[in-house]
Formats: C-alpha cells, sequence, structure tokens
C-alpha cells in the first residue's frame, strides 16, 4: 500500500521559514569566507570554521522546519534523535572541507569545483541522513533520477556561492551569493522531497518509535539558532565585513614578465670648499665625507 504525502501541512509558512534560514545560514557563512581571505595564520581557519558552522546550521535547520510540514496521511512520522543530530555532524564537515579549500586554495578552477563539490555532497547529505532518521510505519523508496538532480542543485549552487564569496568585493556579492545558497539548498530540498514515496507496511494507525516534528523542534533548533547569532554577532560588530576591503592597502602586483624597477642611488652632491688659499676652488669630495 502506498502512503499519501504531503510536503505542505503548514502552506506556504514553512517553505518560507524555512527559506529564509538557508539564507540566513549562507550570508553568515560566506561573509565570514570572505572575511578570512583578507587575514592571515589562525585568524583564517577561525573565520573559516565560523562559516562553516554558520552554512551548515543555517541548511540543517531550514531542513527541518522544511519537514514540520511533511505528513504522511496514513501514518504519524518520527525521528530518531541520534541519526537526525548525526546529520548536523555530517553537514559541518564536509560543508567545512569544501570551504577550508576554497579559503587557502582560493577561487582556481581545481580549488573552487573540489570545494564546490564537496560542499554541495554535504548539502545532500545532510538532506538524505535526515530523511534516513524518520521513523513510520512503512519504507521510504527514491527515485534515482530526480534524486541526482537534487545533488546536482547543490553541488552547482555550492560552487556558484564559493565563486561568488570569494571575489572579495563587497557585501552586495555575498548577499546574491547567499540568496543563491539558499534558494538553491530549498529547491534542492523539496527536488529531493519530490522523489520520495512511501508503501506502507500494513493498517494505517501503528506509532512506531520516536520523536515528532513538534516534539523535537524546539530542542534541536537550540543549538543551531545560538550559533547562527554568534555568527551574526561576529558580523554585525565587525567593520571590515561590510566594506569587504583589507585592513592595508597592498601594492598592485607586478606583472608577468615584467622585470622590477631597479633602485638606483642618487650622485653625491659635490659642494665647493672655501678654505686658505684654495678658496674659489669646487672640491672634488662629495658632500658629508
Amino acid at each position: 500500500m502506498q502512503g499519501t504525502v504531503d510536503g505542505f501541512g503548514y502552506g506556504l509558512v514553512t517553505p518560507l521559514v524555512a527559506c529564509f534560514m538557508a539564507c540566513l545560514g549562507g550570508a553568515l557563512g560566506l561573509r565570514c569566507t570572505t572575511r578570512s581571505m583578507l587575514v592571515a595564520g589562525p585568524w583564517r581557519a577561525g573565520w573559516l570554521a565560523l562559516g562553516s558552522v554558520a552554512i551548515a546550521s543555517g541548511i540543517w535547520t531550514m531542513h527541518f522546519i522544511a519537514m514540520m510540514g511533511f505528513t504522511v496521511h496514513e501514518t504519524p512520522v518520527h525521528y530518531d534523535r541520534p541519526t537526525t543530530f548525526a546529520s548536523l555532524g555530517v553537514a559541518v564537515l564536509m560543508v567545512g572541507i569544501g570551504i577550508f579549500i576554497v579559503g587557502y586554495r582560493g577561487t582556481t578552477g581545481t580549488a573552487l569545483f573540489t570545494g564546490g563539490t564537496v560542499t554541495g555532497l554535504g548539502i545532500a547529505s545532510m538532506h538524505y541522513l535526515g530523511m534516513a532518521g524518520m521513523r513510520l510505519n512503512g519504507n521510504l523508496e527514491y527515485n534515482t533520477l530526480t534524486v541526482s538532480a537534487s545533488v546536482v542543485i547543490a553541488v552547482v549552487a555550492a560552487i556558484a556561492a564559493l565563486w561568488a564569496a570569494g571575489q572579495v568585493r563587497g557585501f552586495l556579492w555575498s548577499l546574491g551569493a547567499s540568496l543563491v545558497l539558499g534558494l538553491a539548498v530549498s529547491g534542492m530540498h523539496y527536488t529531493g522531497m519530490a522523489a520520495l514515496t512511501v508503501h506502507l507496511h500494513g493498517p494505517a494507525g501503528s506509532d512506531p518509535a520516536g520523536d515528532s516534528a513538534a516534539s523535537l523542534l524546539a530542542p534541536m533548533m537550540i543549538g543551531p539558532l545560538a550559533l547562527l547569532l554568534l555568527a551574526g554577532a561576529v558580523v554585525l560588530f565587525d567593520p571590515l565585513m561590510v566594506t569587504g576591503r583589507p585592513d592595508r592597502t597592498p601594492p598592485p602586483p607586478r606583472r608577468p614578465g615584467v622585470p622590477a624597477r631597479p633602485v638606483t642611488a642618487r650622485p653625491a652632491r659635490r659642494v665647493p670648499v672655501r678654505t686658505g688659499p684654495d678658496r674659489g676652488r669646487r672640491s672634488e669630495a662629495p658632500q658629508g665625507w
């Protein structure tokens, strides 16, 4: 027996709030990534770590807010806590690897492709691991082609967002990148949900073990929301986050193949020495000798 799946139990409320959380996490995380490119040493690693946590927290929060509107009419839906929170750990780890690659390698083609692919796969892994934590009286089955499309959406969006963040051209670039990332993550989520079908094990009404979405929502949101608030406070009180400019303007880079201009010492100035019978004659000794 196939279950009746509804992903919009609260209408447009959950999709809009979920998309906002993904955009917020993306905005904070990508601004931290941009800021990391203006510093070096342990400060860069700190900014990248904060950006990774912000993006992963926004994506994870987005997923489970959207899942608040998910229902299967014939059976209650519950969630396994360890698997649910493991999906957050996977998101932080894989998004962090992708962001650190771009943060230290720059926005070269290889670094962007590698870092964006790892980040996109982290987004997709978080989604499907979170779905694996669902407990209901049935089996979840996915359409392979639609799942592949959702993974491609996540990877392409991650590459585009990291490229825009790596340009270090000010606030608007990061804002646009965060919108791209947030909308794409939401699109990836609902594309993945469109691939889902539920096959029930038996008659409706059986109640599997686990926590309902409502009972999980409040406690599971505390940590990610606190991390987003922390990232927001750091971004808000750092003046360079708005301008996107470094502390000092670096000298313009020398063009390849053009030798550096040699520095030549100025010749010593010769001054007349008026002493004794040689008064009026110019001394051959340079000034300062």
